[in-house]
C-alpha cells in the first residue's frame, strides 16, 4: 500500500531546507483560520501558544512534536496568510507560513511551508509536517488527533527517500 505523501522538500543556499505540505480541507476558509490562529484550537491539534498574538507580537509554542521555542508574528492577513518567524535572530530560526486558499463555499486548500531548517533534518521536519496537518484534518472533523510521534514514525520512511532524491 502506498503512503500518500502531502510535502515536498527542497533545498535552500547555506545548508538549510524548506518543507512544504498541503491539503485540501472540507471547511470553509474562515473556520480553517480559526483553526491555525485560535490558541484554543491550535493546542487541540499542533501547539500550545501563548503570548502577544499581533503583527511584531512574540509567542511561546509548545509544540506535539514536543519542540518548545519563541516565535515573532510577521505577517497575519485574515483569513489568507500567517508568517511566524521562530527562534527570531539565532542560529536556528525558522520561518512558518500558512496559506489559505478558497475552493468554493465549504472547502480550503492550506499550504504551511517551512523555511530555514538544518538541510540534514529536512525529512523529520517532513514527516513532522505531514502528521501536523493530518491531525488538523481530524480535528477539523471532530476526531481526536494521532499519537504524534507515531505517525512521524510511519513516515520518516518515505521522507526519507524524498530527502535523498534531492540534488
Amino acid at each position: 500500500m502506498s503512503e500518500r505523501i502531502l510535502g515536498s522538500l527542497r533545498r535552500l543556499d547555506g545548508g538549510r531546507g524548506a518543507v512544504r505540505v498541503e491539503d485540501v480541507y472540507d471547511t470553509g476558509i474562515d473556520d480553517l483560520w480559526s483553526a491555525i490562529t485560535d490558541p484554543a484550537r491550535l493546542a487541540r491539534w499542533v501547539a500550545a501558544v501563548d503570548g502577544d498574538l499581533r503583527v511584531g507580537g512574540r509567542v511561546q509554542a509548545t509544540f506535539t512534536s514536543g519542540w518548545e521555542g519563541s516565535g515573532r508574528i510577521d505577517i497575519c492577513d485574515p483569513p489568507r496568510r500567517l508568517l511566524v518567524t521562530f527562534q527570531p535572530g539565532t542560529a536556528d530560526e525558522t520561518v512558518q507560513e500558512a496559506v489559505l486558499v478558497p475552493m468554493g463555499d465549504a472547502k480550503t486548500r492550506l499550504v504551511v511551508e517551512e523555511r530555514g531548517m538544518p538541510f540534514d533534518g529536512i525529512a523529520d521536519y517532513g514527516a513532522g509536517w505531514q502528521a501536523h496537518v493530518e491531525d488538523l484534518a481530524a480535528h477539523l472533523s471532530g476526531h481526536r488527533p494521532s499519537v504524534w510521534q507515531d505517525r512521524w514514525a510511519q513516515l520518516s520512511p518515505a521522507y526519507q527517500r524524498l530527502a535523498a532524491e534531492l540534488p
